[in-house]
C-alpha cells in the first residue's frame, strides 16, 4: 500500500497507517495473491502500483516469468524491493505515470485505490498503460460495515482493519457499486470480470455472487481496455 497523503511522519505510530513502514516486514503473503495470479498470462509485461515491499511482483515474477515493475511511495517499500532485485520506482500513483501508452500488458492496484488522493486519475492512468487493469479494494458496503453505521451511528471499522478513522490512511471509501460507477465515468473500459471471495460454504458463496455488494468483503476487479478506444 502507499502513503497517500504524502507526509512525512517523524515517529510512525503502529496504530497509524498513514506512513506504512515496511521495514518490520519485508516478506508478507495476503490473500490476494492466489486470487490474483490465476489472471496474469506467462512471460507478459507488469505494472504493480502501490507494490508496498513487492511481495505479490516477486511472486509473479517467480510464478510466471513476467517482465515486472513497480512503484511504491514508501521509501522503505522501495528500499526492500530493491534489496529483492525488483525494478521499483518511488512516486505516486495517481499522477501522470512516467510510461509511454500501451507499455504494460497488465497494471495491478491491490487494496490501494482506497487511499490515493484522486481515484479516477489512478484508474484513467492504468488503462492508458496497459491493456489489462486489476483491481482491488475492501467493499465498503460490506453488510457488517451497514450493521454497525445503522446501530452505532459510526464509522465501521470492519474495512479500516481494527484502524479509526482518524487515523488510516483509507480516505476514499468505496463499494462494488462506487467502483462500477467511477469505471463507466471513465470510459473506454469493460469489465471482463469480478473476482468474489468465496468461501468453503456453498450457502454464502451463493449469497456472495448474487449479492456481491453486500457480502464481499475484497472484491478483485478483472478489466479490459476496449479496443475501438485509443485511449
Amino acid at each position: 500500500m502507499i502513503h497517500a497523503l504524502g507526509t512525512s511522519i517523524d515517529q510512525p505510530d503502529r496504530n497509524d497507517n498513514r506512513n506504512y513502514d515496511y521495514s518490520a516486514f519485508p516478506i508478507e503473503e495476503r490473500p490476494e495473491y492466489t486470487r490474483i495470479i490465476p489472471y496474469i498470462q506467462p512471460q507478459t509485461s507488469i505494472l504493480d502500483l502501490g507494490c508496498g515491499n513487492g511481495s505479490l511482483l516477486q511472486k509473479l515474477i517467480r510464478e510466471k516469468n513476467v517482465a515486472g515493475v513497480g512503484m511504491e511511495i514508501s521509501e522503505t517499500g522501495v528500499q526492500i524491493c530493491r534489496q529483492k532485485g525488483l525494478h521499483v520506482m518511488q512516486g505516486f500513483i495517481d499522477e501522470p505515470l512516467p510510461f509511454p501508452d500501451n507499455t504494460f500488458d497488465y497494471a495491478i492496484c491491490n487494496v490501494t485505490i482506497q487511499m490515493v488522493r484522486y481515484p479516477e486519475i489512478l484508474l484513467s492512468e492504468m488503462k492508458r498503460v496497459a491493456r489489462f487493469q486489476i483491481v482491488s479494494f475492501p467493499n465498503f458496503a460490506f453488510y457488517k460495515n451497514r450493521t454497525e453505521m445503522l446501530l452505532k451511528g459510526r464509522m465501521p471499522k470492519k474495512m479500516l482493519f481494527g484502524y479509526s478513522w482518524y487515523n488510516t490512511g483509507h480516505i476514499h471509501q468505496l463499494s462494488i457499486t462506487d467502483f462500477r460507477e467511477l469505471v463507466q465515468t471513465i470510459g473506454g473500459l469493460r469489465i471482463v470480470y469480478l473476482d468474489v471471495d468465496e468461501t468453503h460454504n456453498r450457502i454464502k458463496n451463493r449469497l456472495i455472487r448474487l449479492f456481491p455488494n453486500l457480502f464481499c468483503v475484497v472484491p478483485i476487479f478483472i478489466l479490459e481496455k476496449n479496443n475501438h478506444e485509443d485511449h
